[in-house]
């Protein structure tokens, strides 16, 4: 007779799982579900025989062992609502999706106008319908972060709060860094009439982007042009219109740093309209998050644009890792991840060209 041999696929039932550890169902469902008074031991050995033979336990009954909803809040004010279509939102979401699921939390997104956000932080805490909360889109000084620290709710924060002085969890890209280091190379190429198409500049990571250009700059003895320095909503449109009028000036840019990949799209339609060719004529460097759509567009060849790349979905992943282990663990004490951001050459950047005046 062959024995049967059950494989990972071959889901059991809790009953199962027991008989097969020799333990009682009430001791497997307290191991796999937070209850306290088993052991350590016990747990790791359910919890890997339950790896093994694919079980899964009842997050509801895990619910009620530790009085915790199992979900987690994101509140998007309504002003910012176009952010739901917004690329880089959507691969943060798929981030600490991922890590939301494998610990068996759900997700919360509530939509509301922009002041009625303090109200939505209150019912989330009042109803007890998330165990944390998730806060994007940070400005400077950013009020959230003292109302959510007087809710009393876990919080970490996607970015920093340029003058905000208490402390806070969060996660962020070395803005500034990444910014003064591509203004670095395009010094090094040659170029000294560089423009910036930030995003709107009370958002926090504009704010330090926009500062790490003007260091660069004044660190090489140039005093920024104040004139070549823009802040929009980062859409195609604006990418395009701010490189029009600037490549109609008297004496336009030569370079431009751009706070993402949309608008840029924008500005490479502009150069190209005015017989320039991108690369040669104009140089761009931009910041496209490595967005995970975009990830093959080049065909596996030299991408299109020289970027800052930093993962907005690895961003997310640290983020709700980072907020599930602060309500895990219970410990308040403040935590922070700062991310590096990659320069990455392409075929969009290019020595200045050589101008001849008349």
């Amino acid at each position: 007779m062959v024995p049967m041999i059950q494989t990972g696929l071959e889901l059991m039932t809790l009953k199962e799982l027991a008989e097969h550890l020799g333990l009682s169902p009430t001791t497997v469902s307290r191991a796999l579900n937070g209850f306290p008074e088993v052991s350590e031991a016990t747990r790791k050995k359910v919890q890997a025989a339950a790896d093994t033979y694919g079980y899964r336990p009842n997050y509801r009954a895990r619910s009620l062992a530790t009085g915790r909803a199992m979900a987690i809040g994101h509140v998007i004010p309504m002003a910012s609502e176009h952010e739901m279509m917004n690329p880089v939102f959507t691969d943060f979401i798929a981030g600490a999706g991922e890590v939301y699921a494998k610990n068996g939390y759900d997700m919360l997104i509530s939509i509301v106008p922009d002041q009625h956000q303090e109200q939505a932080y209150q019912d989330f805490k009042s109803k007890g319908s998330v165990d944390g909360i998730i806060v994007h889109a940070p400005r400077a000084g950013d009020r959230r972060i003292h109302m959510l620290n007087e809710v009393g709710i876990p919080f970490v924060v996607h970015g920093r709060a340029s003058d905000a002085h208490e402390p806070y969890n969060w996660v962020d890209m070395d803005n500034k860094r990444a910014f003064h280091r591509a203004t670095d190379f395009l010094l090094d190429l040659g170029h000294r009439r560089i423009a910036l198409i930030n995003g709107l500049e009370d958002m926090d990571f504009a704010i330090r982007r926009r500062a790490g250009v003007k260091e660069a700059l004044e660190g090489r003895g140039i005093t920024p042009d104040e004139s070549l320095f823009f802040s929009n909503e980062m859409t195609e449109f604006n990418g395009y219109e701010t490189g029009r009028r600037l490549l109609a000036i008297q004496d336009p840019p030569t370079a431009f740093l751009v706070s993402s990949i949309i608008p840029a799209i924008g500005l490479r339609r502009a150069i190209r309209e005015a017989g320039l060719d991108v690369g040669r004529d104009v140089s761009i460097i931009i910041h496209d998050d490595d967005l995970s759509y975009l990830s093959n567009a080049s065909g596996g060849q030299e991408p299109q644009f020289t970027a800052t790349k930093s993962s907005v979905r690895d961003a997310g992943r640290k983020a709700a890792t980072m907020l599930l282990d602060i309500i895990e663990s219970g410990d308040t004490a403040p935590r922070t991840a700062l991310m590096e951001a990659n320069l990455i050459l392409g075929r969009s950047t290019g020595p200045a060209p050589n101008r001849t005046t008349t």
